[in-house]
């Protein structure tokens, strides 16, 4: 902090903004750009800093109010809510007249740089771009940046050509009437060419940029040191191949050839946007068409998945019924849990990676959101209390994403019914028949019904959407009070509801489901949607208030856990088997 203050009086600068970004705004970042983490310790997924001369304020969403206030220095950051009181709104009451604000215009979307922009107009202050981020200029340990090898991503588990993919772009930018489209999602990049990377953790990304003209060859940029003979040699076929440092020149050219350029303002950088529009480029911000294109699964995507979760969730259950034998005996902690789990679906041989770092709370670290066990912080699991893990796979076929809460010995009554409010918050989404075009944000409050009725809720969204062997948590759509994208057939989002008590347990239920065509619906006068669960794994029998349940949601319990034991039993063994029937049997059976 006295390195960057002192950063920023030698350049005659009143402060600057801290996002936890890259250029491409990716969730799981490279070591070299976790600058957030390195100024404030906040290891957590979103959030950003502002630091002053004076003062500074860490920002961070109902998930981690509770991790940024053990992993950030209290005497050196004001911890503020990243939703409720925003970086925008706590400038303009902040800054004063007459303050220049530094920023890093590649860190920062077009749509977050306006917000400032404007947040400093309104304070009489005035924010400026820096060429060079003023992180990088004190952080004299940085790491390199990554260097993962890229691979193709076979048609067998993609389902569509690359030349179809481009395509059903070069169409998607007539009805815009735009002549390129640039790319700066690595999602988006690895779909379109039908590519993996491994830069980052967790994701098989590689960090790269792509522009995709209408009638021309597509480019794409990237360190020419990820690719091998043969990768290489498939991508040009599809593209022009071209350094990472050509980007910058490559973007100014398309602005010097007045073209009308796609940019995704919610997701590109403003340096990206700045330099198209200074070499008299238009742009033509909306969202990225490609993210809707991925986002909706083919019929191979969809197969792949049903097979990942076959694999993942026969992994679950010998970790569930391995965990029940072992915390009974006592002595278990969270970082075993997570081990073992991680060994489970290792032994598959399929599995490629995790996909995001295993979040296993017992007892009081269930009830942070997005708990990362350490060294330092891993617990014995104990009788009476309740373990939540959530985790999930990478597959070449499908990534998956599952949340069980267990119990440990005898649960309180409390525990159970505010288990069973969550539950039925689970089953409300799970059984919902919608109108196409239904949006997540129409769906979010069936999760939260039974859990506002008894004055409770839970600080995230619903569920997010997931990628095929790309990002656990993809958009545009997602099933929250901001998901404002149409639910469409062959999306696949989480169901995840839940319930935390700070300080003693944390809930949650989180399965798969994939959107699917409703049918049976008598007398239906427009085509409806529902919901089909693909995550395999029993919900914990033993925390279930039966007698607070409907016939239907019980109905969909035992039916659910009946399709869990078919499906899994014939490739679990003996001892699994009779421990999946017992967690499986019908709600009315003891």
């Amino acid at each position: 902090m006295a390195a960057l203050r002192a950063e920023l009086a030698r350049r005659g600068l009143s402060g600057l903004v801290v996002p936890r970004a890259d250029r491409h705004q990716d969730e799981y970042l490279p070591a070299c750009e976790e600058r957030l983490a390195w100024l404030t310790g906040f290891t957590g997924s979103a959030g950003a800093a502002i630091v002053l001369s004076d003062r500074a304020v860490l920002f961070v969403d109902g998930r981690y109010t509770i991790q940024a206030r053990q992993q950030a220095d209290a005497s050196l950051f004001l911890i503020e809510h990243l939703i409720e009181n925003p970086p925008d709104r706590w400038i303009e009451t902040n800054l004063a007249s007459g303050d220049q604000l530094a920023y890093d215009p590649w860190l920062h979307t077009v749509e977050g740089a306006e917000r400032i922009r404007k947040a400093c107009a309104a304070a009489g202050a005035t924010l400026i771009a820096t060429e060079r981020n003023l992180i990088d200029e004190i952080w004299t340990d940085r790491p390199s940046p990554p260097l993962g090898a890229v691979t193709l991503h076979a048609l067998r588990f993609a389902g569509e050509p690359a030349e179809h993919k481009r395509e059903r772009i070069a169409s998607e930018l007539a009805i815009l009437r735009a002549d390129a489209l640039v790319i700066s999602d690595p999602h988006a990049v690895a779909w379109t060419f039908n590519i993996r990377g491994a830069d980052v953790a967790h994701t098989p990304l590689p960090l790269s940029f792509a522009i995709v003209p209408r009638q021309d060859r597509p480019s794409i940029y990237i360190d020419g040191r990820k690719l091998s003979n043969e990768v290489r040699s498939h991508l040009e076929t599809l593209a022009e191949v071209r350094p990472e440092g050509a980007f910058e020149k490559a973007l100014t050219a398309l602005g010097r050839q007045k073209l009308r350029v796609r940019i995704d303002q919610a997701t590109a950088a403003d340096a990206l946007a700045s330099l198209i529009r200074s070499a008299s480029g238009t742009l033509l911000p909306g969202p990225d068409p490609t993210a809707l294109m991925k986002s909706v699964k083919n019929e191979v995507e969809i197969a792949g998945a049903r097979a990942a979760h076959i694999r993942d969730g026969a992994a679950l259950v010998r970790f569930l019924a391995w965990f029940d034998d072992r915390a009974a005996a006592g002595g278990l902690s969270e970082i075993e849990a997570v081990e073992a789990l991680e060994s489970f679906r290792r032994e598959g041989g399929l599995l490629k990676d995790i996909s995001f770092p295993t979040i296993a709370g017992a007892g009081p670290d269930g009830a942070i959101v997005h708990y990362r066990v350490t060294l330092g912080t891993n617990r014995p699991i104990s009788a009476g209390e309740l373990f939540l893990i959530d985790s999930g796979g990478q597959y070449e076929d499908g990534t998956t994403d599952v949340t069980r809460t267990i119990a440990v010995g005898e649960p309180s009554a409390e525990m159970r019914e505010r288990f069973t409010l969550v539950l039925k918050g689970h089953i409300a989404i799970a059984r919902s028949v919608f109108p196409d075009g239904t949006t997540g944000a129409q769906l979010d409050s069936f999760a939260r019904r039974s859990l506002w009725e008894a004055g409770l809720d839970f600080d995230h969204g619903t569920g997010h959407g997931v990628g095929s062997y790309l990002s656990v948590h993809e958009g545009p759509a997602r099933i929250s009070k901001l998901g404002a994208t149409a639910l469409k057939r062959g999306m696949i989002l989480s169901n995840e509801p839940g319930y935390y008590k700070t300080g003693a347990y944390g809930i949650r239920i989180e399965n798969l489901v994939l959107v699917v065509e409703a049918r049976g619906v008598a007398g239906a006068e427009k085509p409806l949607n529902a919901f089909d669960t693909l995550t395999l794994a029993p919900i914990d029998r033993r925390l279930v208030v039966t007698e607070m349940l409907s016939g239907e949601e019980t109905g969909w319990l035992d039916h659910y856990h009946a399709r869990v034991l078919a499906t899994l039993s014939p490739v679990l063994d003996t001892a699994t088997t009779a421990w999946l029937t017992a967690a499986t049997r019908p709600l009315g059976l003891r």
